[in-house]
């Protein structure tokens, strides 16, 4: 990741499916963000275990299952906030528009994916990100969070220290 990239970047790059180099990727991005943001250590430590225990075949089935398979843990931030509801086919459309916008580049995965929308908030203006924050991406959070709820899931973790900086950053004062 390059040095110009803010937490909400490297938190990103935490979020991404476990490809090739995630290793070393969630390494930088770990003590860069413990030096930003020293409340992260404390969640990224047990995390960065399980990612230099495991194999990379172990990554992406603990991420697949966490994340993909799991419902209750999706990273759309739509799909927390509204389900199936017509409102979520919106909430997509807006943020289509927002990555647009502020220059991130889709991928395979939706627009309303927490990897996307941190990006975003990243490019975002203070005040624009802060109505991001509070309106979507903390409370589905929250839901995500509530999902993994004592399941002793090191991405857990990653999520504890999304919302932590999220709160530090962007909670309305």
């Amino acid at each position: 990741m390059a040095a110009a990239a803010g937490a909400c970047d490297r938190l990103a790059s935490l979020l991404a499916y476990p490809r090739p180099g995630y290793r070393e990727r969630a390494e930088e991005c770990a003590r860069e963000l413990a030096g930003e943001h020293p409340g992260t250590e404390g969640f990224l430590r047990p995390f960065m275990e399980m990612v230099r225990e495991t194999t990379p075949t172990g990554l992406e089935e603990l991420y697949t299952a966490t994340f993909d398979i799991n419902p209750v843990c999706c990273l759309e931030v739509g799909w927390q906030l509204f389900g199936e509801e017509y409102e979520r086919g919106a909430f997509l459309v807006r943020m289509r528009h927002l990555l647009a916008e502020c220059g991130v580049p889709e991928s395979t995965e939706l627009p309303d994916h927490l990897e996307h929308v941190l990006a975003a908030m990243e490019r975002l203006p203070l005040e624009r990100a802060r109505e991001l924050a509070g309106s979507a991406v903390l409370p589905a959070l929250g839901k995500m969070l509530k999902g993994l709820e004592g399941k002793a899931n090191p991405f857990e973790n990653v999520l504890k220290a999304v919302e932590a900086v999220v709160r530090e950053r962007y909670a309305a004062y």
